[in-house]
């Protein structure tokens, strides 16, 4: 008996190229066809091959995309592209991993670098705002974690996941300790103007940062657990164990979250509600040219300062070595010394004429014959 043909599909990034210009999440695909949306994403990396019945309907919904993106015109396109403001974006795309391929020959490395910042810093900062509840210090954090990135750009751009590089980056720089000591931080910021919002958050904030940014990697990006494991320098054990602590934390005081594709479409949505902007592209590289200028002037004054100083510890040290002189110490069984008493009246004539001799000494003595 023979086996029909399995129903073509297109390659792994048409795939999610479609999804996009349509303007449809992940979740959503995943509901037209009916599977998990964690299956739709490895779909669209190429990791797994819909088969079967799942296939067939895959391939028919993609199809129906096709046609639909085929049937624009020019002018909607356009119309669309300007609507997708990154204030205005649903509540799916808000948190949605990005995939780019920065290796083409025709972009340059500025340009490269925009289109990476265009495509992620929006969507990284609301993410990590969810990680910290301030919004100052998530565009901080993301400019901050692009500043490294383009000052290690080569190896940045040739990473098979610059979007995971630069997020691992942001949410490191977000959660360090060292921003305690900082005085703008040491006070809160105002909450969520929603009440289920604010609830949302105030058990987000309660949560360890390990729990928070696995929940957050999980059931706010869409990551698998082995990739949030790995972007958590964690074993993938550990990871679920984190994941199902922060679940039942936030079950526990949100019951209706308990479900995670309830608490997917919160999180998402308390991301969106915030008016979260980050800077331009050119800003981000002249800044961090700007720092790097600045650290390699200051690592060369420190490094002349440093000559300078050996070379005036080489001139006034001594040439040879000079042994310590050793304290003094009392020495005890010596008799005390004896001063001398009045002097004679022989001892007074035998001082006068000595001294009346010349310097000399006296004459000296000659010898005579018997």
């Amino acid at each position: 008996m023979k086996q029909s043909p399995s129903t073509p599909l297109p390659p792994p990034d048409e795939r999610r190229r479609l999804r996009e210009a349509q303007s449809l999440t992940q979740a959503q695909v995943a509901a037209r066809v009916g599977v998990a949306r964690e299956t739709v994403r490895s779909w669209e990396t190429g990791r797994t091959t819909p088969r079967g019945r799942k296939r067939e309907a895959y391939a028919r919904l993609l199809a129906e995309l096709a046609l639909e993106k085929s049937g624009k015109s020019e002018k909607d396109q356009k119309d669309e592209k300007a609507q997708k403001d990154d204030e205005k974006v649903t509540a799916g795309q808000d948190l949605a991993p990005v995939t780019i391929d920065l290796r083409s020959d025709a972009l340059t490395p500025a340009q490269a670098f925009d289109a990476l910042y265009a495509f992620c810093a929006p969507a990284l900062v609301r993410q990590t705002y969810l990680l910290t509840g301030r919004r100052e210090l998530a565009r901080e954090s993301v400019e901050r974690a692009f500043q490294l990135a383009w000052q290690s750009w080569p190896e940045v751009a040739l990473d098979r996941d610059p979007a995971g590089w630069v997020r691992a980056t942001a949410y490191e720089c977000a959660l360090s300790p060292w921003h305690r000591l900082r005085p703008r931080y040491r006070h809160p910021e105002p909450p969520p103007a929603d009440a289920t919002d604010r609830a949302l958050m105030d058990v987000l904030l309660t949560l360890p940062p390990p729990h928070r940014r696995t929940l957050l990697l999980y059931d706010g990006v869409g990551l698998d657990l082995p990739d949030t494991a790995a972007e958590t320098e964690a074993s993938t054990p550990a990871a679920a164990n984190r994941l199902l602590h922060a679940r039942a934390a936030i079950a526990e005081r949100l019951p209706e979250l308990s479900d995670p594709a309830e608490l997917h479409r919160r999180l998402a949505t308390l991301a969106s509600t915030e008016r979260l902007r980050a800077a331009q592209p050119p800003a981000v590289r002249h800044g961090s040219e700007r720092r790097a200028r600045f650290w390699t002037r200051a690592a060369i004054a420190f490094t002349v300062a440093l000559i300078g100083t050996t070379a005036l510890t080489l001139r006034s040290a001594p040439t040879h070595y000079e042994p310590p002189v050793a304290p003094g110490s009392d020495v005890r069984g010596v008799p005390k010394r004896v001063a001398p008493g009045p002097l004679s009246e022989a001892e007074w004539k035998l001082r006068e004429k000595l001294r009346k001799e010349s310097a000399k000494g006296p004459e000296r003595l000659q010898p005579t014959l018997p």
